[in-house]
């Protein structure tokens, strides 16, 4: 299979779909592989390197489009890319359709086959493709906080850790999955006050034996979210559920309830953010204000450790991606993790959360896969 890898365009993404490593081990499989120059330059991969690893370099992304049989990015597609396209091509990406109509209604109209890394699936149930990002996201969020909090950045002025004889920030995350547990261990390590709410007892109970009691842990509800809220100098939203938007868990009226100059970071910001008051922001002009609070809600947050972020998301991602280019549409139906992550097959939306939260019909991978 030609497998084509453009280069990111959205606003400072500079990761990178295929490093030169995973380029060898496509090459070795006997696939070739189409790199749009410069595609790797965030990640310091000059096109001969590339070269070396046995790619063909392509003079633009139009070529890339027009050429490969698989196309292999990190971000959704933009506008443009959409209508590069076409039926008979798989997409590997990140999709995040659940808040983004227009890019499903782009991928509908190309008939392109495209595959959410967010959706793909492991033996366990669990979001292979997804949780390296979270590692790194749950980690930056603490960085973003701490910076927010300066008070030239418009925070009140407070330092994460503290230092002796003044208490610490309170850190309030939202979530106790991949995110919120890497953005608890940034926050304990640095010295803040951490308490972390999720609405799974086991998950509690797991969360206390791995912190040994250097964090608080409470059920989530709406009364304990707006107890926590009122405590807290910094917000961690790090909820997901797998496909489809993020519920809001903070109203804008909540915010209110809050102190001065707090900081919220949206971490779930990619699948419409957990915050009412949470839009879209770019690491340009990440923070905003609303109500005297203070919210980073950046929605490619690991694009700005692409080196990291590269690295570990084509760990993750070169086994299914070599499915895919071994046995194309066959593996989407034979591997039970890639039959989880198509969202979109010629024109039909294949992935139940994608559907109810977008209020689309819905059509079962096997009949999309006849069709």
């Amino acid at each position: 299979m030609l497998v084509g890898v453009p280069k990111e365009i959205k606003i400072h993404e500079y990761r990178v779909g295929l490093t030169p490593g995973a380029v060898r081990e496509y090459v070795a499989r006997g696939h070739k592989v189409l790199v749009e120059t410069g595609a790797g330059a965030g990640i310091g991969g000059s096109d001969d390197v590339y070269k070396s690893a046995g790619a063909s370099i392509a003079a633009s992304a139009e070529e890339v489009f027009a050429k490969a049989e698989m196309i292999v990015k990190v971000k959704e597609p933009q506008p443009v890319e959409w209508k590069r396209l076409r039926q008979g091509q798989i997409l590997f990406t990140y999709l995040h359709l659940a808040p983004d109509p227009d890019q499903t209604k782009g991928l509908l109209s190309s008939g392109v086959t495209a595959v959410a890394y967010e959706t793909v699936t492991d033996a366990k149930g669990g979001l292979p493709l997804l949780a390296p990002m979270s590692e790194v996201a749950g980690r930056l969020s603490i960085e973003a906080a701490g910076a927010a909090l300066r008070r030239f950045a418009g925070g009140p002025g407070l330092l994460l850790g503290g230092v002796p004889g003044v208490k610490p920030a309170h850190v309030l995350v939202i979530g106790g999955g991949v995110v919120g547990t890497h953005a608890a261990r940034m926050a304990v390590g640095l010295g803040a006050m951490v308490t972390i709410l999720d609405r799974s007892i086991d998950r509690l109970r797991q969360l206390d034996d791995l912190f040994g009691g250097t964090v608080r842990t409470r059920y989530s509800t709406i009364a304990t979210i707006e107890e926590e809220l009122a405590a807290a100098d910094v917000v961690i939203g790090a909820v997901l559920v797998p496909g489809a938007s993020a519920p809001k868990l903070v109203t804008r009226a909540m915010l209110s309830g809050m102190k001065p100059k707090a900081v919220l970071v949206d971490v779930a910001i990619d699948q419409g953010g957990c915050f009412e008051t949470s839009r879209p922001t770019t690491h340009d002009h990440a923070t905003y204000e609303v109500e005297g609070r203070v919210h980073y809600c950046v929605a490619n947050m690991p694009g700005a450790v692409p080196l990291t972020s590269s690295e570990a998301l084509n760990n993750a991602t070169l086994p299914y991606g070599l499915k895919l280019a071994d046995q194309g549409f066959a593996a989407i139906e034979a591997n039970a993790g890639l039959t989880t992550g198509l969202n979109i097959h010629r024109g039909m939306v294949t992935n139940h959360a994608v559907a109810d939260s977008l209020a689309m019909e819905f059509t079962p991978v096997a009949k999309a896969l006849a069709t």
